[in-house]
């Protein structure tokens, strides 16, 4: 068997190399060619797989350890019987984890309460539906937007609208589909509420880029996190330096978040092939440099919950990173744009966490359980 693999998967070698021979390329070098002797092909986001690159190859696997399928032909795999498998939730948790890390940055610019505003999220499936839970978790005043499940479940949903009307900050975790292209235009960004924070971990694409630097370029009082970009891996750039915190794509770059995902696609190969797995993730999950930190009863609630989520992970140092590298012509900065992915840094996850308390605490106890660490 030959297995066609993005180089950006991770342990590759340890879930597949007992399936036969693993070639490795560039996700963006990925094509028709490359294909030619491929039985399986195992990539990330950035690889576009459809009738083009599909048609007359011998593929009948394909596997994205990504949670998105939007670069995938699902339509095209039914027809041509070639099976799938995405990773949905892999990335999750490292998602929240840099939505907290940008909360806290743009609360210590303006020296704001984070308990203090209201939440907006819209999309609540693997990533939004755990952001939501830690935020009210923290006893945050929440609103959750989704169509698809208000419509499946009823329930305490509310519109877009208002959103946009009664939140402070709103947090975009929507798949990319006919009806999310550009669902942030220049018609809804203009009624973000004054000082309103946006933060995209989604897809580019969920908010036209265009009005959104037009919008910052007029209102000061508006700030944009964004992980995400319109055609990336070019950026626009005059958009990134509007941006309080910019980075390239690497929300859920977790290293759980990517190894979990080849995880689950190996254990859907695994099923597809009619086998049972024999490699376990946790067997090669590596140990956390920071495995445990303890509080005194006394810690103020506020600086414990900053310190917990820097301790862990700080989007700043990927900010400072992604704005070293908008420099130079248009193509030489899509290659940074792929190098900063591609050798992205050891990052771990805030739940993988273990926090000692000095005496009674509850205010601390509840914030560790909301941030899904481990309380001793």
């Amino acid at each position: 068997m030959r297995i066609l693999a993005d180089e950006n998967i991770p342990l590759i070698d340890a879930f597949f190399g007992g399936f036969g021979e693993i070639r490795r390329l560039p996700g963006r070098a990925i094509d028709r060619a490359a294909l030619a002797d491929a039985d399986v092909l195992l990539v990330r986001s950035v690889t576009r797989v459809d009738r083009d690159l599909l048609a007359g190859s011998a593929v009948r696997f394909v596997g994205t350890c990504t949670i998105g399928t939007d670069h995938l032909d699902l339509d095209y795999f039914h027809e041509a019987g070639i099976a799938w498998s995405s990773a949905p939730g892999c990335n999750a948790r490292g998602v929240v984890d840099y939505v907290l890390g940008s909360l806290l940055a743009l609360a210590e610019i303006h020296g704001a309460d984070l308990s203090r505003r209201r939440y907006g999220v819209v999309g609540a499936g693997q990533v939004g539906g755990r952001l939501v839970e830690v935020l009210r978790g923290l006893g945050w005043n929440v609103r959750v937007c989704d169509p698809p499940r208000q419509a499946a479940e009823g329930g305490d949903f509310v519109g877009l609208d208002e959103i946009l009307a009664e939140c402070d900050a709103i947090s975009l975790h929507t798949p990319l589909d006919t009806t999310t292209l550009h669902l942030l235009d220049a018609g809804r960004l203009a009624r973000l509420r004054p000082g309103a924070w946006m933060v995209n971990a989604s897809r580019g694409a969920v908010v036209d880029n265009r009005a959104l630097r037009e919008l910052l370029e007029r209102r000061e009082d508006v700030e944009a996190v964004l992980d995400v970009w319109e055609g990336e891996p070019q950026v626009d750039v005059d958009l990134a330096r509007l941006c309080r915190v910019a980075t390239p794509h690497i929300a859920g770059y977790s290293l759980e978040g990517k190894l979990r995902g080849t995880a689950q696609i190996y254990q859907a190969f695994c099923a597809y092939l009619g086998r049972a797995p024999e490699v376990r993730l946790d067997e090669l999950m590596p140990v956390a440099w920071l495995a445990e930190v303890g509080l005194d009863a006394d810690t103020p609630v506020d600086w414990a919950l900053a310190t917990l989520c820097r301790a862990v992970y700080d989007p700043r140092r990927d900010d400072a990173d992604f704005r070293r590298s908008l420099r130079g012509d248009p193509s030489e900065r899509r290659v940074a744009f792929d190098n900063l992915r591609k050798h992205y840094p050891v990052r771990r996850e805030i739940d993988g966490l273990r926090v000692r308390l000095n005496g009674e605490a509850p205010g601390l106890a509840g914030l560790v359980k909301a941030l899904g660490a481990t309380l001793l």
